[in-house]
């Protein structure tokens, strides 16, 4: 599988219709049954509004949701992928077959609310840490089934990508350094087990510990749930020998203070885990 930052716009939008396949299967089942009220050659303008300010992020999913309900229906964005909409703006006009668009409405909008909001959150602790060499990365706390797309949210919103998945790189955690025998150990299996993997990282928890990691050869490491001090000093003796990456309890309020300590990456499940859905809403002009 590709790394989305690879990702092609057709490879994109074969993503978003697969997401859409899935979402429309489970929500339309054997019909609509509300929508078949509507006389089926009823036409009908709709818009969706935001009720707040947001980073719009979702729209392959919201055009790939329409398409597959009315293939013939003519959208018009006002505001693009990656871009801030105001609250009470319209984000999209859609012209066309009034059931179908009933029948998409829960779908367009369940993917617009929940990427929008990890875009807008991954935007808003992008903008905490301007200024420094900080760069804010997400994990693999994701919704089940929709990794990739939250991913490509968090891309829209400023940040990072860290590993897709279990295949594509390497993250050493505690209990993989005991089971391998030790931090040198398992730095030497590495190389022989995974030469494909896009990069390598393992974590410490103590000063020791990557001083060890670095004598053993490290290029990127984690740095889990240390404190300020610590982190400086953890700066220090690296000196630029790898990638210093901090996990743990970040949030908006302390994000800035750990930014400043001179570390390269923040990686935060919050962006993807603790998301407030995006109030969006559609409006039907039935003509």
């Amino acid at each position: 599988m590709k790394h989305l930052s690879e990702f092609s716009a057709a490879d994109l939008a074969e993503l978003a219709q697969a997401d859409v396949a899935r979402a429309l299967a489970e929500d339309v089942g054997a019909g609509d049954l509300t929508a078949a009220l509507v006389a089926p050659t009823r036409r009908a303008k709709a818009r969706i509004v935001a009720r707040e300010s947001a980073v719009i992020c979702g729209v392959p999913w919201v055009e790939a949701a329409l398409a597959a309900c009315d293939a013939q229906a003519k959208l018009t964005w006002h505001v693009l992928e990656g871009q801030r909409c105001e609250a009470e703006q319209v984000v999209l006009e859609i012209e066309g077959n009034a059931q179908a668009l009933l029948t998409a409405e829960r779908t367009a909008l369940n993917f617009l609310q929940l990427l929008s909001a990890v875009a807008t959150k991954t935007a808003t602790f992008v903008a905490a840490v301007t200024g420094t060499r900080a760069q804010i990365v997400d994990t693999r706390k994701t919704l089940p089934g929709l990794r990739l797309a939250q991913k490509h949210a968090v891309k829209t919103g400023g940040g990072v990508n860290h590993r897709i998945g279990l295949y594509d790189a390497v993250l050493i955690k505690e209990n993989h350094i005991a089971a391998a025998g030790g931090v040198p150990a398992v730095l030497r299996r590495v190389a022989e087990t995974a030469p494909q993997a896009r990069f390598v990282e393992i974590e410490v928890e103590t000063l020791v510990q990557l001083d060890e990691a670095l004598a053993s050869g490290a290029t990127m490491v984690l740095l889990d749930n240390m404190d300020i001090h610590t982190l400086q000093e953890a700066v220090r003796r690296n000196a630029g020998r790898a990638v210093l990456e901090i996990s743990g309890g970040v949030s908006l309020e302390t994000v800035r203070a750990l930014a400043d300590t001179g570390v390269d990456r923040i990686s935060i499940g919050a962006l993807t885990k603790d998301v407030k859905a995006i109030d969006f809403s559609m409006r039907f002009d039935a003509f």
